[in-house]
């Protein structure tokens, strides 16, 4: 009985460790909060209200700065410094969390910024920022191709 109770303590210990040290070593390069799931089209966005068309305005910006400076280690959500061969020691998963920081503050205050300033914009010039944004977007999808 003994044995079995040593056991079973030994390997609910041994998998609890495990899973604590994979929280630490997974930390993904871009966030699983960055995606897309529609491309528009120019009839789609003229068709939409303008307060419709900012938000996907900031929200096409957010995306692109959570991913552009990354594209030489990942293009797309998921991919860990395990994945691609980065050691995952203290220093290297605090420079990760603080560039993820810094992201955050750099998105947060450009989103204060668009909030001020793009209603003021031309509704077309939104549209076409969008649709330049999301032509970016999609490129990545063959970035791999000139590797």
């Amino acid at each position: 009985m003994k044995i079995k109770l040593f056991l079973l303590v030994f390997c609910l210990s041994l998998v609890s460790s495990i899973g604590f040290a994979q929280k630490d070593g997974a930390k993904s390069i871009i966030s699983d909060k960055v995606k897309i799931k529609k491309y528009h089209t120019i009839d789609e966005l003229e068709r939409m209200p303008k307060g419709e068309v900012l938000a996907l305005y900031r929200e096409r910006n957010t995306v692109l700065t959570r991913i552009l400076p990354y594209i030489a280690l990942a293009t797309k959500p998921g991919v860990t410094m395990v994945t691609i061969g980065i050691p995952t020691n203290s220093d290297n998963i605090k420079a990760l969390d603080t560039q993820h920081e810094a992201a955050d503050e750099y998105v947060n205050s450009t989103t204060f910024f668009l909030n001020e300033y793009l209603p003021y914009a031309d509704t077309r010039n939104i549209i076409s920022g969008i649709l330049f944004y999301e032509e970016i977007m999609k490129s990545l999808h063959t970035f791999n191709e000139y590797r």
